[in-house]
């Protein structure tokens, strides 16, 4: 399976699918049957080269998912991690630094950890998410070797339309939030706010220091969308996403008493112009800002206390040239500047992206091409090209193969360069080649998806024993299998997601620690006039903890329940029920040090909640 780029390309010269001309519409948030993601512009799923899942309002709603980490773990190839309620993601085998996540354009992760913090963003202010899988740094540059991760949030429409919602369960919880959505045919907003408290459970499997105690989380958040058509042609808008408060946790490698919190925020803000200027010619301009900034606080040895906070100011321009009926072409420049600051002094504390990107696509009758390039120019890190090719082979009306090659990279964080007796500012990117043959088809209703992959990471950053520093020396192979079927049967919706996966360490053959060889995912979802039933099933094999693979995590089975009642058209009630039946599992786990002089210790797991229950009701009126 190796060929050189150049061969590559010249098979492929001719471009990719294209898509539909038309500009985006309010309403394509609202729509499965077409993906934003995987080619930086709207397109029918069906002719996007990446494989994908996308989740609209109504799936959060049917589904009832009070996170974004929660619908994830519904993902072919996404896994879930926590280590003391930090909540990690894995796409593909890739680790969470390694997958890109964007709030309406933006990104959102920490320049020094590389981690974007999912599990505080409000589920009640997402209209959509979607879950691009395989490298995409061709159209987004850095951090996109596992995929790439989407989040819109809410959309106006035209009219009035208030709703709130109020929801009590376990751990005594309580969600309350209020929005009001409205517009003309010309402009439309959204506006809204929520706050979510819950006093948590303890975490951890012994009674050691600050361990005995449950860990509470309080969440408030606002949320502001607005889009305005100037004319047919011509549009603007803006985005405002705020949240913040403080979570608990369990300090699990001190011995003394402690009250460890974060008290955090997390905020993206996003505006665009959007212009057709000529038949053949879409422009948009897109400028943000994202922020996130952790306090530390509470903990027994104060080396744990601090803040961290880094800011992040973007620009884009995207341009859509659309040939002729067959051919489209992709022109954009991306900008952007990380800056990060707080109690820890990095040797620099400011970097600067500068990118352009080029993407050709070509849809015929009997097939479709994509071939695209990416040069990013980092200050820091220095400069990376990144390529993709996609070959797309129609099979009668209901079937498609698609051969792709794609590389990605990621770019070390501040910590990874910079943090004081630890980082290492020679380090390079991470680079990664992905060789990936998918197959989709559509039988009868019956909706089938099915993906074999190799993806291959080198310079890969890790600790250095013998150098005590960070460096560039690791590589690792992923070969993996992921496939989802989706179906109604006898009434019932139907949606079975399957992956298997053989993470490797290149130079010692071991399985990465923290990825799964197998997960399942079923859900099924029946509507018997006003009242609806459902129940979800996940099931995780077992996983290492440590490079060398001598300790394991269980495997776990969890199954949810759920049901609803619209008992008016403006009221609807819903009831959960997560892990049914109150299995104990973990999520990853932590070395308890037999002394405060021993850091080695005994590993110890991280407990996942029981059985729990939350009660909701949302009220729509109508105005």
């Amino acid at each position: 399976m190796k060929f050189t780029r150049l061969a590559l390309a010249a098979s492929l010269l001719p471009g990719m699918a294209a898509a539909d001309a038309t500009a985006l519409s309010d309403d394509i948030y609202a729509l499965p049957a077409l993906v934003i993601t995987s080619g930086r512009q709207a397109q029918p799923r069906f002719q996007a080269t990446s494989a994908n899942s996308v989740f609209t309002h109504k799936d959060i709603e049917r589904l009832q998912v009070r996170s974004v980490p929660e619908l994830l773990a519904r993902v072919p190839g996404v896994q879930m991690g926590s280590s003391g309620g930090v909540i990690s993601y894995s796409v593909r085998g890739t680790s969470t630094a390694q997958t890109l996540v964007l709030v309406d354009g933006q990104r959102v992760a920490s320049a020094s950890t590389g981690i974007a913090r999912l599990d505080y963003l409000n589920i009640d202010n997402v209209e959509r998410v979607e879950v691009t899988r395989g490298p995409r740094s061709s159209l987004y540059g850095a951090d996109a070797i596992g995929g790439v991760i989407q989040i819109f949030t809410r959309r106006g429409k035209a009219g009035l339309h208030p709703e709130v919602r109020l929801a009590a369960g376990s751990h005594h919880t309580f969600e309350r939030s209020l929005a009001l959505a409205g517009g003309d045919e010309r402009t439309t907003f959204n506006l809204g706010g929520s706050l979510d408290e819950s006093a948590g459970w303890d975490r951890t499997s012994d009674n050691v220091g600050a361990d005995s105690d449950h860990d509470a989380q309080r969440n408030k958040a606002v949320h502001l969308n607005l889009d305005h058509h100037f004319s047919d042609d011509w549009k603007a808008g803006l985005n405002l996403n705020d949240q913040r408060g403080k979570k608990e946790y369990d300090d699990a490698y001190n011995f003394e008493p402690g009250s460890p919190r974060d008290e955090f925020r997390v905020s993206s803000y996003s505006a665009y112009l959007d212009g057709q200027l000529t038949d053949i010619w879409n422009s948009r301009l897109e400028l943000g800002r994202s922020f996130d900034r952790n306090k530390a606080l509470g903990a027994a040895d104060s080396w744990n206390n601090g803040t961290l906070e880094t800011t992040r100011h973007s620009a884009g321009w995207l341009n859509r040239l659309q040939l002729d009926a067959a051919n489209q072409l992709a022109l954009g420049a991306d900008w952007y500047e990380d800056r990060v600051e707080g109690t820890t002094v990095f040797a620099e504390d400011q970097r600067e992206n500068h990118a352009f990107f080029a993407q050709h696509s070509f849809k015929g009758e009997d097939f479709a091409t994509e071939l695209g390039l990416r040069h990013d120019d980092n200050q820091i890190y220095g400069s990376q090209n990144s390529w993709n090719a996609a070959f797309t082979l129609p099979v009668g009306d209901s079937q498609s193969w698609i051969a792709s090659y794609g590389e990605g990279f990621r770019a070390p964080t501040f910590s990874d360069l910079y943090y004081p007796g630890a980082g290492n500012p020679d380090l390079k990117a991470e680079t990664s080649k992905t060789y990936e043959l998918q197959w989709r088809g559509d039988f009868s209703g019956t909706h089938l998806e099915a993906s074999l992959y190799r993806t291959e990471v080198d310079d890969m950053i890790t600790w250095d024993n013998d150098t005590q520093q960070t460096e560039n020396i690791a590589k690792a192979r992923i070969d993996g299998f992921e496939a989802n079927i989706a179906r109604q049967v006898l009434g019932w919706h139907a949606n079975l997601g399957l992956s298997l996966i053989d993470p490797r360490d290149r130079d010692s053959g071991h399985t990465l620690p923290y990825r799964a060889r197998r997960t399942l995912s079923l859900d099924l979802d029946r509507q018997f006039g006003p009242f609806g039933v459902g129940g979800s099933w996940r099931a995780v094999s077992q996983r290492y903890d440590d490079a060398k693979n001598t300790r394991q995590l269980s495997g776990y089975g969890v199954l949810d329940l759920r049901t609803s009642w619209q008992s008016t058209p403006e009221l609807r009630w819903d009831l959960k029920l997560d892990n049914a039946l109150d299995r104990d599992y973990t999520l990853g786990d932590y070395m308890r040090p037999t002394s405060p002089m021993d850091f080695t210790g005994e590993a110890r797991p991280y407990r996942e909640a029981g059985r729990t229950a939350l009660l909701a009701v949302t009220w729509t009126p109508e105005l």
